[in-house]
């Protein structure tokens, strides 16, 4: 979908579909006002009949209006005006691409963005709008072969506006949201693809392939034999299991000076989760495909920033590999050696992602980085604890927490800061190795925090849990493409 501005009046702009507000009470927004006006008062003579009463996600579409020049207008509920919030904006936007999309045209004329809303400018309402109706296009049928070509596409939508000054503004909104959707995208198909379809060799390869088209980025896969002479004794413990060889994989943006030291995002690549030896329940385990979307979302940033083409310097570490049971998988009571030269005692080997994050935060030193963000769904704790509308947030660094609290709030891909004190670290005492791979049943999400920063003593660090906001379950069972909206919008305000 392509999205631009159109600098015009609503009565006169000639388009197969103009899109406008009504609030409840039959109360109009300027645009919706116009039309009318022009129109000889045409929809509040629908309205008063009781054809649409203008709650949020209510749609009407009107064909022929007269005195106008649009084909059709949609006309959209957005509730009462007075109580907009950001959460009704999106729920407003997903709404509207709904009923656009069962209209055979093949572009349209928006006016929400004229909608008021506290402490948001036009630029925010054009991105938040972008990426819903952006995300409309996702497709989870890609490996089916019967494909559903029954929805229909809107190839542009255009934002009316009167102001030329605004016009540019819209352009580059939808720019750079339409960058950010791309990256959403690419997580959302990466985490959809089955295991045997996307194995560590696979996202490796996804990553040449953007190092390929990207001038700025440089990409670099470590084996097994390479992880094995530096000392990856953790990360190499859990792909012992598998015949999927694990793969490191490095891609370094250079958008910011030489001199400016990089931000890494580290994601959590477990292309399947079985378990290994602590194997999982056989329901549900289809999903634990999913357990590879924090590289997902590493990924999707990472293209994100690429096509935006950031003045910073960021670099993404996806550590990949199964975790499946085998004659040669870890066994519970193991003692492995960390790239960091601490031991480890292995108490469940399903506890097995921060085994892998743990050796990619010590290989993160020696790249010397300003910032550290590690993304991984790491805990089913979190999804007792914080369910999907929020990430689980722990951080070494309250102003980096607070920065990522404010690029969340802003996207609308909330976390929330959860404790990571000294009291939980005892939990993971061990009598036979420095450190345990679990606390116990209690704070379980907190207690796998508290495992992952005592490799980050040499840096600013948070680690984001996503453990229940990745993707959903159930009849819309998919990848959510979170957290790529919060590291984008960070990225974004560190410029």
């Amino acid at each position: 979908m392509e999205f631009g501005s159109k600098v015009s009046s609503p009565e006169k702009v000639k388009t197969a579909c103009i899109i406008v507000p009504v609030f409840e009470s039959g109360k109009l927004s300027s645009s919706t006002k116009q039309l009318n006006d022009h129109a000889d008062n045409y929809l509040t003579n629908i309205i008063k009949k009781g054809d649409i009463k203008g709650k949020i996600g209510q749609t009407l579409l009107v064909h022929n209006i007269p005195g106008i020049n649009a084909d059709r207008v949609l006309l959209v509920g957005c509730g009462k005006e007075k109580d907009l919030t950001d959460i009704s904006f999106r729920k407003i936007c997903s709404a509207t691409i709904l009923a656009i999309k069962t209209v055979n045209a093949i572009e349209a004329i928006c006016c929400l963005a004229e909608l008021n809303l506290k402490d948001r400018d036009l630029s925010w309402k054009i991105t938040q709008a972008v990426k819903v109706f952006q995300a409309s296009e996702d497709r989870t049928d890609t490996l089916k072969s019967e494909k559903d070509d029954s929805e229909l596409s809107l190839g542009k939508l255009n934002w009316l506006t009167d102001s030329k000054t605004d016009s540019t503004k819209i352009n580059k909104a939808a720019a750079k949201a339409a960058a950010i959707a791309a990256g959403i995208s690419l997580a959302k198909t990466l985490g959809d693809l089955p295991g045997n379809v996307c194995t560590p060799t696979y996202l490796a390869e996804q990553a040449k392939s953007m190092g390929n088209t990207c001038k700025s980025m440089k990409v670099t896969i470590l084996d097994e034999r390479k992880m094995e002479q530096l000392g990856m004794g953790a990360l190499l413990s859990v792909s012992r299991g598998s015949r999927q060889p694990a793969k490191f994989i490095i891609m370094d943006y250079a958008g910011g000076k030489q001199t400016q030291k990089p931000i890494v995002l580290v994601g959590k690549g477990l292309t399947f989760d079985a378990g290994g030896i602590s194997i999982k329940p056989s329901a549900g385990m289809d999903e634990m495909k999913y357990d590879m979307c924090g590289g997902a979302s590493v990924f999707g940033t990472m293209k994100a920033i690429a096509e935006m083409g950031l003045p910073l310097n960021v670099i993404g570490v996806v550590p990949s590999s199964e975790n499946m049971p085998d004659g040669d998988a870890n066994k519970p009571g193991d003692i492995v050696t960390s790239l960091s030269g601490k031991t480890i005692e292995i108490l469940n080997t399903d506890a097995e992602g921060r085994l892998i994050l743990c050796d990619a935060l010590t290989y993160c030193e020696r790249l010397e980085p300003d910032t550290v963000i590690d993304v991984a769904t790491l805990t089913g704790a979190c999804v007792i604890a914080l369910g999907k509308p929020a990430s689980g947030l722990f951080s070494n660094n309250q102003k980096l927490a607070n920065a990522l609290i404010d690029a969340g709030e802003e996207s609308g891909d909330r976390c929330w800061q959860m404790p990571l004190w000294d009291e939980y670290q005892d939990q993971l005492k061990s009598n036979f190795a420095d450190i345990a791979n679990i606390g116990g049943r209690e704070a379980g999400s907190i207690t796998a925090a508290c495992f992952l920063s005592r490799f980050t003593k040499k840096f600013h660090w948070a680690h984001l849990d996503i453990a229940a906001s990745a993707w959903n379950s159930g009849a819309n069972k998919g990848a959510t493409g979170r957290p790529v909206s919060l590291l984008t919008q960070y990225l974004i305000n560190r410029c």
